[in-house]
């Protein structure tokens, strides 16, 4: 893997760019998602920690500071875990907000009851949906042919921001963990790495 010294400028020079290290549970859908937002020659970069089947907090978690320990990460750099609702026990969701706590730039974003609520988001408010099936009834009214792959060209960085503001609205007042009822706290990384886009 490669080093966090292939990242490093020279004295002088300003960093181009931000680091986001994000452990998701999903293979493709996650993992697709964020890569439509992996500008690394910009200044963001976005390194997505595929889940496989061993995926307890501890293992996510553990994924994740492998990854840390490898790479290297500055103050300004991000680490978060993001997660579905549907498959975690609430001890288990306790776990990892309790790491996403230890330092300032750790987060934990929740998708409830899935991640597919979240990309429903940049198309509707999502509002009705309390279920995983009806999420992705709905979704697949924009995407017909959605199989958890994520095509780009459904994707725009309008879209993406108005995700994050149907997002944002609907979780008022904001949760300080994760979200209860239908909904999810994605917005808040991926309004993070919008916001160091905008920094350039």
């Amino acid at each position: 893997m490669t080093s966090r010294r292939h990242y490093q400028r020279p004295l002088g020079e300003r960093r181009y760019r931000k680091l986001f290290f994000i452990a998701a549970e999903g293979i493709n859908s996650e993992p697709g998602y964020f890569n439509l937002l992996n500008f690394g020659s910009v200044i963001v970069q976005v390194k997505c920690l595929k889940g496989n089947s061993k995926n307890s907090p501890k293992q996510v978690l553990a994924r994740l500071a492998e990854h840390i320990e490898s790479q290297g990460i500055a103050d300004s750099d991000q680490a978060w875990v993001v997660v579905d609702r549907d498959s975690w026990k609430h001890q288990e969701l306790i776990e990892i907000h309790a790491w996403s706590q230890q330092k300032q730039n750790y987060g934990f974003a929740l998708s409830n009851p899935l991640f597919e609520y979240w990309l429903l988001l940049h198309f509707e408010d999502g509002a009705g949906v309390t279920t995983k099936s009806e999420c992705l009834r709905r979704l697949r009214k924009y995407l017909p042919s959605y199989n958890k792959k994520i095509d780009p060209s459904k994707f725009s960085l309008t879209q993406v921001k108005a995700a994050v503001a149907r997002a944002k609205k609907k979780d008022q007042p904001p949760c300080r963990d994760w979200p209860r009822d239908v909904g999810s706290t994605v917005y808040r990384l991926v309004d993070d790495i919008l916001s160091a886009l905008s920094d350039v």
